[in-house]
């Protein structure tokens, strides 16, 4: 093809690219609420167990409405990959060679479930780590105490029933105090559906620092730390690349792999917050990740995937 024809090509693969991720966006704003509520169930837990207020803030107006649409484009585009990576597919496939179509068809799979796994990682397992340090760091720093003094004569203390859960049906001008909510609550009335119109006052333990995370920040930390361990999650695609166009073998591997170990631990330290638990829990899969690498390597070489290559080999063909 002539250059204006690949353009041709490229631009009608975008726009369907783009046009098969718009139902898959509408479904994502149809459930954008329920999205967000998921994603932000780490940063809650660790605020709540740090007896500080388990809310998030909008800063701006746009805070919240920005944040429920970058989540929706996040999920449309993690959900439509396929479809992305399929368009992208058509549009280099007539240029390659059938022994070169093998390598993608083995690549395509093996990235996309190395992708996944690196996310549900972050997700259930360095996230709740990363935020419990990060909040417990915080409410630590400069750690702020009240005086205790007698009371005065004729002072009496007021009570407040503690609950772990808001009562079945409170009546106005009730008032307890939620727990697990860490929040003082108080009934005003009735909604138009019958159940109690509560208003409620986020309380926290004694802090210099009361740890108030805004939506639009953590929605970006947690967009960020995607990226970076979906993108250290391909250290077997990039050993057995490597491994294939003959810049490394089982020999270089096992030479250097004590350098190897050391730079996942500085990869570790760098796409986490710097505490012990979560620079050791993300170093060690880098590690295993790395040999993983050499097992693939060993047990599929470029030769193998390659298959026997005819005389001709159908390049170009659609």
């Amino acid at each position: 093809m002539p250059l204006s024809q690949h353009l041709e090509e490229l631009r009608g693969r975008i726009i369907w690219a783009l046009l098969g991720l718009v139902p898959i966006f509408v479904v994502s704003l149809y459930f954008g609420e329920d999205l967000v509520q998921f994603l932000i169930q780490p940063a809650l837990r660790a605020l709540r167990d740090a007896g500080q207020p388990d809310t998030l803030q909008g800063i701006s107006p746009l805070d919240v409405f920005g944040s429920y649409m970058k989540v929706s484009l996040i999920v449309a585009a993690v959900i439509g990959s396929p479809w992305l990576l399929y368009q992208l597919w058509r549009f280099v496939a007539p240029g390659l060679h059938h022994h070169e179509r093998r390598f993608v068809y083995f690549l395509l799979p093996l990235s996309g479930l190395l992708t996944a796994l690196g996310v549900v990682f972050l997700y259930a397992v360095i996230l709740p780590l990363m935020l419990s340090w990060l909040v417990t760091f915080g409410t630590g720093l400069g750690h702020s105490r009240s005086t205790v003094a007698p009371l005065p004569q004729g002072i009496t203390l007021a009570h407040v029933p503690v609950l772990a859960a808001d009562p079945p049906a409170p009546k106005v001008g009730d008032e307890w105090v939620n727990i697990t909510m860490n929040a003082r609550r108080v009934c005003i009335g009735a909604k138009p559906d019958g159940s109690a119109d509560v208003l409620s006052a986020t309380l926290h333990r004694d802090a210099t620092i009361v740890q108030q995370f805004s939506i639009a920040s953590y929605v970006g930390l947690l967009f960020t730390m995607t990226l970076a361990f979906a993108a250290a999650f391909q250290a077997p695609v990039v050993v057995l690349l490597l491994g294939w166009v003959g810049i490394i073998d089982q020999k270089f591997l096992k030479k250097y792999r004590r350098y190897a170990i050391f730079a996942c631990g500085i990869i570790a330290a760098m796409i986490t917050p710097g505490d012990p638990g979560s620079m050791i829990m993300m170093w060690v899969p880098l590690v295993l990740l790395y040999e993983l690498g050499g097992v693939l390597l060993r047990v599929f070489p470029a030769s193998r995937v390659a298959g026997p290559k005819p005389a001709d080999d159908g390049a170009g063909e659609g």
